[in-house]
């Protein structure tokens, strides 16, 4: 699993992490533009220009990051536009069926969108949070683990797991603070908000889970999603839609999530995902309840609840098989309160590669 470390200023952690992942970044780039091909008849010409109309209202929030874009899009030796589309997809997908009177507007079923199944809870000493990350294997090879420094700042150093070309997605910081994430089909897009992944690059730079909660709330998040945020104190989930963010908040010390809103959401309208969204949620809760102890967990036990089969293939440790389009690419489980996480490629029931960071 290529590991790149990367620091300096914006544009030189982005040149680092395109030259040093430019195969990967160049694998991701083609694995997007099938899949919208083929699921979307949208090809790679009209993505871009639809991430170009985020250019504008990200200059003005977000400007260090497109410059980070822009860094990478060197060192990968492609352009701008494709690395921007790579970390806006999420939100071009929510704008295929933006408008539900659109005859063009896309069939539900047929938008592309990664899914998983997410945990945070408390012991009597420890904060973790983790989850599966499941999505097309086409996609496992272009995985990276990135580690960012900005020295001169006062940001956390970074971990991270992520899509190469991607510059915010799952994982923790030297602070303690960690995000996970879970994919959400509602109805509509903001372009004037952090799209999503940009929404977990923020709270990668924050110094406590309140601090990265302010600022999604005064930012607004773009599109849906479930973002959990954790820190040494606890979890909250924050369920993201175009109109606002809810903060679910731990119950018995414990907050899970999968691939639906839990919470009422007054006129979002939410699109079918997976039907096993539920079950799955039901089944970790189930597990959870009988595996946490009340102090001093074993990184097994937690794994464990990960490699469950319940429901196979569409179970929280997913096969792409059958009507299931997604398989588990990997398991993250953070220890928040050591700083540190603990990673298995692949399903987490098979021996893929493991690797552990540290803070």
């Amino acid at each position: 699993m290529p590991a790149i470390r990367c620091s300096g200023t914006p544009r030189e952690i982005g040149y680092t992490h395109g030259s040093a992942a430019k195969a990967q970044v160049e694998g991701s780039i083609t694995f997007y533009a099938n899949l919208f091909q083929e699921r979307c008849s949208m090809d790679w010409a009209a993505v871009r220009s639809e991430a170009s109309r985020y250019v504008q209202p990200l200059e003005q929030i977000s400007p260090r990051y497109l410059e980070e874009i822009r860094g990478l899009a060197d060192g990968a030796g492609v352009d701008f536009l494709d690395i921007l589309a790579l970390n806006v997809r999420t939100e071009i997908t929510f704008g295929l069926f933006a408008d539900p009177e659109d005859v063009d507007s896309q069939a539900t079923d047929d938008i592309p969108s990664d899914g998983c199944t997410a945990l945070g809870f408390v012991d009597d000493s420890e904060s973790w949070i983790a989850q599966t990350w499941d999505w097309q294997p086409a996609q496992g090879p272009n995985l990276i683990v990135c580690h960012i420094s900005q020295y001169g700042t006062e940001v956390p150093d970074i971990s991270m797991v992520t899509e190469a070309g991607i510059i915010g997605k799952i994982g923790f910081n030297s602070a303690g603070v960690g995000t996970c994430l879970n994919a959400i089909r509602a109805r509509g897009v903001d372009r004037t908000k952090l799209p999503v992944h940009f929404a977990l690059r923020t709270v990668l730079e924050s110094s406590s889970r309140k601090e990265a909660i302010g600022k999604l709330v005064a930012l607004g998040v773009a599109g849906s999603g479930h973002i959990l945020v954790g820190d040494g104190s606890g979890a909250s989930g924050l369920e993201c839609t175009v109109l606002g963010i809810k903060e679910i908040v731990m119950e018995n010390k414990r907050v899970y999530h999968t691939n639906h809103l839990i919470l009422h959401h007054p006129q979002v309208e939410e699109l079918p995902m997976w039907t096993d969204s539920t079950a799955r949620l039901a089944r970790i809760q189930e597990l959870a309840n009988v595996a946490i102890k009340a102090s001093g967990q074993n990184l097994e036990t937690v794994i464990d609840m990960f490699k469950d089969e319940q429901g196979y293939p569409s179970s929280i440790n997913r096969k792409k098989e059958g009507e299931s389009g997604s398989q588990t690419l990997f398991t993250i489980i953070m220890n928040l309160s050591k700083k540190r996480a603990f990673i298995r490629f692949g399903r987490p029931s098979e021996n893929g590669e493991e690797v552990h960071l540290a803070f």
